[in-house]
């Protein structure tokens, strides 16, 4: 009876140990952890790798913005001006991003092309990256961390891939590394409530914004100097065959 007594009051004691972490525990690193998976692998004789992902989720992104912001005594200013450029990093209105950290305590990784270990699955349909850190295609061994992103619209009808979804799924490769023992890797985020456009709002919208109509009128200017040109051709044309004809009609 004693002993029960005593493994009831320890379970408590860790509960509230536990509790009592967790409410210690930053806003920030509350948020890090909802959106932060992690998995690790050990072989027989000790190596192991870890893998960490992070979904770059609207709350995410805030929460690490007021990090900054409050770590480094910024102004509102300042704080807009490193959202600004955050997001226009991310390019969150055209990808989804997802920041990989490999930790590996084992055999050399091989992960060039590293488009072909990373797929992400949205529903039924999975899809490749459009754009990743470089640095994943070199062989390394220790530490190695970088982004990689995946199309947020659809390229042929332009939909919303993650409309309507309650979760996406991040699958890497079994060949990532002999100690998953030929298993794929994956990680699976609840996206149902995630809502990117709360990002966009005040001057970082407007700025944004800005950005996105200049850019759509340099390739509208763009268009219309190459629609002109052949358009020039053809008039050329035109009045080539016209004097040819009138030429013809004297003779």
């Amino acid at each position: 009876m004693k002993k029960k007594l005593g493994y009831i009051i320890m379970t408590l004691c860790l509960a509230i140990l536990w509790g009592t972490i967790a409410s210690a525990a930053s806003p920030f690193d509350q948020v890090l952890l909802r959106w932060t998976k992690t998995r690790k692998f050990v072989d027989e004789d000790g190596a192991n790798l870890e893998v960490k992902a992070t979904y770059y989720s609207a709350e995410f992104i805030e929460a690490l913005v007021q990090k900054e912001a409050k770590d480094n005594l910024w102004t509102q200013q300042e704080a807009d001006d490193y959202k600004y450029k955050f997001l226009s990093t991310l390019h969150l209105d055209e990808m989804i991003p997802i920041q990989i950290e490999f930790i590996n305590n084992g055999p050399t990784m091989h992960l060039g092309p590293f488009d072909i270990m990373a797929k992400l699955r949205i529903g039924n349909k999975i899809y490749k990256t459009t754009e990743y850190d470089k640095r994943f295609n070199f062989k390394f061994q220790g530490k190695k961390e970088g982004l990689i992103f995946f199309p947020r619209y659809d390229e042929k009808t332009g939909k919303d891939l993650l409309k309507g979804q309650s979760n996406v799924r991040l699958e890497l490769s079994a060949n990532i590394s002999p100690i998953t023992d030929g298993k794929d890797t994956s990680f699976v985020w609840d996206i149902k409530d995630d809502n990117p456009q709360k990002l966009y709002q005040g001057t970082t919208a407007t700025r944004i914004e800005t950005d996105r109509l200049l850019k759509r009128l340099e390739k509208l200017r763009k268009d219309k100097a190459e629609e002109e040109a052949k358009l020039k051709a053809i008039n050329d044309e035109i009045s080539t065959i016209q004097n040819r004809l009138d030429e013809l009609a004297r003779q």
